[in-house]
């Protein structure tokens, strides 16, 4: 089901996200919506947020992206690859590293708008898929990207916050 995008200013985009602590159907049946809702935007990620959830749930699919979408391994099972769309709930980043800017950042929040925003290149994360599941992976380029936008998301901070007016260091 295609459920209506959040958007700003609505209040809801500015909450923290409560964590998932109960793995039921209705966890994955919304994920699933989150995905469909996604593509038909189309976009490369949604948080439950920009849908009026406050839950610490996203889903991500740089798969349609030229730039290159590096993943490099998926830690806690051993697998060295993953299959998108991701649903990460309760997601931690746990390192950082290196700095890109990518020019025109949007966000379907944010219809038409696009800015320069700089963003770590490679990070490492934690989360639990739509089954309580946990996962560990290591990415850089827009997958990176990607993931960083909508953990932000899950923290009430948008990407106009991040947005650059100069090249600053990153401090987050």
């Amino acid at each position: 089901m295609i459920l209506p995008i959040l958007i700003n200013p609505h209040p809801t985009l500015r909450e923290t996200g409560n964590a998932i602590e109960r793995f039921d159907a209705g966890v994955a049946d919304l994920a699933r919506d989150m995905i469909d809702t996604m593509r038909a935007a189309p976009g490369i990620g949604l948080a439950a947020h920009q849908v009026g959830r406050i839950l610490q749930l996203c889903v991500v699919d740089t798969g349609a992206c030229q730039e290159e979408t590096a993943a490099f391994g998926n830690l806690l099972d051993g697998r060295t690859s993953f299959k998108q769309p991701l649903v990460l709930a309760n997601p931690k980043i746990l390192s950082r590293s290196g700095a890109r800017t990518l020019q025109h950042e949007g966000c379907l929040s944010f219809p038409g708008l696009h800015l320069p925003v700089l963003r770590h290149d490679i990070i490492e994360a934690t989360f639990q898929d739509a089954k309580g599941k946990p996962h560990r992976l290591v990415c850089s380029g827009m997958l990176s990207r990607c993931i960083q936008h909508e953990y932000d998301h899950l923290q009430g901070v948008l990407f106009t916050d991040r947005a650059l007016e100069d090249a600053e260091a990153l401090e987050f």
